[in-house]
């Protein structure tokens, strides 16, 4: 993949839609959060045509402040998965992605880099005409270490009104595979995010 990779979404829509392009502009992935679903399922495909389905991200839990959500491929294999460190993310979003649901080993963990974005976000996010800005200028960034503590990617959000904008910067070499779901996991995070404000 070309980075910086974008990834942009409307903030209001029905069906959560999000589009991630390379550095030429060329789209990379397309995703689409299923629309009325009691457990979370994304769907990922290679572009918006929606001809190769990439991967599918699904949880088993309805409700869960630590729920896990596992990574298959077009062929149903599981590859991967992310989970939010429930108490740990109150104060600074925490996330561990690890590559086989079946033993739960966290490869990468995922952190937000500042507590007092999160906090300006969170107190003026709800402030009539204030919050609405609090998109334009509480942007905050994170960043996926590996198990040694070194800094592999990093997201990192843009200003915008009425959409999320994010740029996703390598920061060390890493397989196909680790990118893969280093992106997957981003991308639920992302979401996941969003609907916490």
């Amino acid at each position: 993949m070309k980075y910086p990779l974008n990834l942009k979404f409307k903030l209001i829509t029905l069906v959560k839609q999000i589009y991630v392009t390379d550095s030429d502009n060329n789209t990379v992935l397309y995703i689409k959060q299923k629309f009325w679903k009691i457990k979370e399922h994304v769907e990922l495909f290679t572009d918006n045509t929606k001809e190769k389905k990439l991967c599918d991200i699904r949880t088993n839990n309805v409700i869960d402040w630590s729920a896990r959500y596992d990574f298959t491929d077009d062929q149903n294999n599981n590859f991967g998965g992310i989970r939010r460190k429930g108490l740990k993310s109150l104060w600074r979003a925490r996330y561990e992605i690890f590559s086989d649901s079946a033993d739960s080993t966290t490869e990468f963990t995922v952190s937000e880099k500042s507590v007092f974005t999160r906090f300006l976000d969170g107190t003026l996010g709800g402030i009539p005409i204030i919050g609405f800005l609090t998109g334009y200028f509480a942007n905050p960034s994170y960043i996926v270490t590996d198990e040694s503590g070194k800094t592999v990617m990093e997201l990192i959000k843009k200003p915008a009104f009425f959409e999320g904008k994010f740029t996703i910067e390598s920061r060390s070499e890493l397989s196909g595979e680790q990118q893969t779901r280093i992106l997957v996991g981003l991308i639920m995070m992302v979401l996941l995010e969003a609907k916490r404000g």
